[in-house]
């Protein structure tokens, strides 16, 4: 009589329920894992908005903007410095150089725009109480032709439409002054954030490579090479989403306004530039720019609504069919929905500046994440195990 004794088919182990049984534990925790993270960001931002850090970290920023507006500035002429470089050009004689050329294109620019635009501005401003008049008219079109289709006298409620119309003219006209003295202060503080922004940036070009170097200095040597390929990709990426952008924007700029002009709009320089500006926004942007100057064409006769509202569109069409796939092409290779999440965060916690400055952010840490993934092979180990 033996110890030990052959095992049964019944007691044998079952290896692929095992394996399944392996792999949903797997998916549970990848689940948990995801629903975690996503509770730790939410904790975190409930936080960071109970304990008025975020505010704190905003007046942090504002204080020390001009050093990144120097940082910006000195990242975006390097190109042009290094290119004379290689020409034989003295680093500072190049900067120099590069200097003198950026602000008399800016000067030139400004120098053309603001009186244009002030003029369109101020027409805009003095045709206010007629694009009033007719939303009054348009109003009183609409309840008449309301009353007669439902036989009730709707004079009550047209009062209280012509009320809600004067209360917003009354305060718009109360704090026009108030919100002129903001611009006008908003615009001196940035104006003298620039030029100290300027000046730093100057002194940085001098020697921007070894401020480079200097940062990564401060990084362990092992950990050098992987940080200055991490630092290039990262340079890449974004030196070809801010040229494109700049590219695109100006583009659009000029035709919206030329096409805003056609159209019959007041003021088109100046709804082209706010066109062009939000359409930084990806998505949305084209419909926060066009709105207002549809809504001004209505106001003025249904012929210029409808010419605005095509300028709009047509503008839209070139820029989401023509100018992305052909100047930005596929730079930041995000999917919309992850753009959108995006918007929405940044948004919520930052405004428009923070919806404006949403996809770059996101692009730069979806490049991090996938440095980290291709140094160490996350997923592949998750994906095995």
């Amino acid at each position: 009589m033996g110890v030990f004794r052959r095992k049964s088919k019944e007691d044998a182990l079952d290896y692929k329920k095992i394996n399944e049984g392996i792999g949903i534990g797997v998916n549970l925790l990848r689940v948990v894992f995801i629903l975690s993270v996503a509770l730790l960001i939410f904790v975190c931002s409930k936080l960071l908005r109970d304990w008025q850090i975020l505010p704190l970290i905003g007046r942090i920023l504002s204080v020390i903007s001009p050093f990144f507006i120097g940082i910006l500035i000195a990242w975006l002429v390097d190109p042009m410095v290094k290119a004379l470089e290689k020409k034989g050009v003295h680093r500072m004689l190049g900067t120099i150089f590069v200097y003198v050329i950026f602000l008399s294109a800016v000067y030139l620019v400004l120098r053309l725009m603001i009186p244009t635009v002030w003029h369109q501005l101020n027409d805009l401003i003095s045709s206010v109480p007629s694009f009033l008049n007719s939303i009054k008219d348009w109003i009183d079109g609409a309840f008449d032709r309301l009353s007669d289709m439902s036989g009730y006298d709707l004079k009550d409620a047209q009062d209280n439409v012509y009320q809600m119309i004067n209360n917003l003219g009354n305060s718009l006209t109360v704090g026009l002054p108030t919100t002129i003295m903001n611009v006008v202060s908003s615009i001196i503080t940035g104006g003298a954030n620039l030029l100290i922004g300027l000046l730093i940036g100057f002194y940085m070009s001098l020697d921007f490579g070894n401020v480079k170097q200097h940062l990564l200095n401060c990084v362990p040597k092992s950990y050098r090479k992987d940080t200055k390929d991490l630092m290039e990709r990262l340079n890449a990426n974004l030196r070809s989403y801010v040229h494109g952008t700049l590219r695109i924007m100006f583009i659009l700029f000029v035709f919206q306004s030329i096409a805003l002009w056609i159209a019959g709009l007041p003021a088109p320089m100046v709804f082209g530039l706010f066109c062009a500006v939000t359409n930084v926004i990806p998505y949305i942007g084209p419909y926060i720019g066009g709105a207002p100057a549809v809504i001004v064409g209505l106001s003025i006769s249904p012929m210029t609504g409808i010419c605005t509202l095509i300028a709009v569109v047509i503008a839209q069409l070139l820029e989401s069919n023509f100018l992305q796939p052909l100047v930005m092409g596929k730079t930041m290779k995000l999917h919309p929905v992850t753009i959108m999440i995006g918007l929405l965060l940044f948004g919520s916690f930052f405004g428009i500046l923070g919806m404006i400055l949403a996809t770059p952010i996101i692009s730069i840490m979806k490049t991090i994440l996938l440095f980290i993934n291709e140094k160490f092979s996350l997923m592949e180990r998750v994906t095995n195990q």
